[in-house]
Formats: structure tokens, sequence, C-alpha cells
């Protein structure tokens, strides 16, 4: 795998899968690739809310907007330029404020089924 620079523009974005309100996830990098973790964006609406128990680990940064990620242990908000962490096996909710959000992410591993082509 040679080196690589990604755009919001390169993204393909579909709705997160199990989910049926305004988020949408666009991998750039994943299996497909060889490399061993996911590259993408995410794209919420204002005031999206998405539940999620994480089968991989999970980095999430902030691009433009304001998020909430709540679990067991309390919540967290971020915005630009800030990066969330979610490990594998929490239970999180994901809340985008009123301006919504852009997000680039980092899994590891790929948290996509490989034999499917949906995104995250």
């Amino acid at each position: 795998m040679k080196v690589r620079k990604f755009a919001f523009a390169d993204a393909s974005f579909e709705r997160s899968p199990g989910q049926d309100g305004d988020v949408f996830a666009g991998n750039v990098i994943d299996q497909r690739h060889g490399g061993p973790i996911t590259i993408g964006y995410g794209r919420y609406g204002p005031h999206q809310s998405i539940d999620e128990v994480l089968a991989v680990d999970d980095v999430m940064i902030v691009l433009e907007g304001r998020l909430s990620v709540s679990s067991a242990a309390g919540t967290v908000a971020a915005g630009p330029g800030e990066i969330v962490y979610m490990p594998k096996g929490q239970s999180v909710t994901i809340r985008s404020h009123e301006q919504g959000a852009v997000t680039a992410y980092v899994t590891y591993p790929h948290w996509q089924d490989p034999t499917s082509e949906s995104g995250k």
C-alpha cells in the first residue's frame, strides 16, 4: 500500500448500518485496500442520535460542528479539532448538536464485514 491523501469529497457516503436517522459514513480506506485499519468520514445531521456497542476500537476526530458521546463512564462533548476515543466493547450514544457534525474516523480492526459493501 502506498502513501495516499484523502479529502471529504473522496468519500462515498451511505447511511450508517442499522440506523434510520441522518447519519452517514464513507470509508476511504478499508479491508479492500489491504491496510489493517479503516479510515473514513462521518456526517451527522442536526440533533441526531445513534446507539452502538462498539465491535472495534474507534477514534473520531470532529472536523465541524459538535458531538456528545455518552457511555457508562459519563459524557464527553467534542468540537472542531478534538478527538474522541471509544474502546471496543463500550456501549455508546453519539449525539449531534444543533449544527450537526462532520467527523473523520479510524477504526482497528475494520468495523465492516468484509463480505458487506455498505458503510459505517
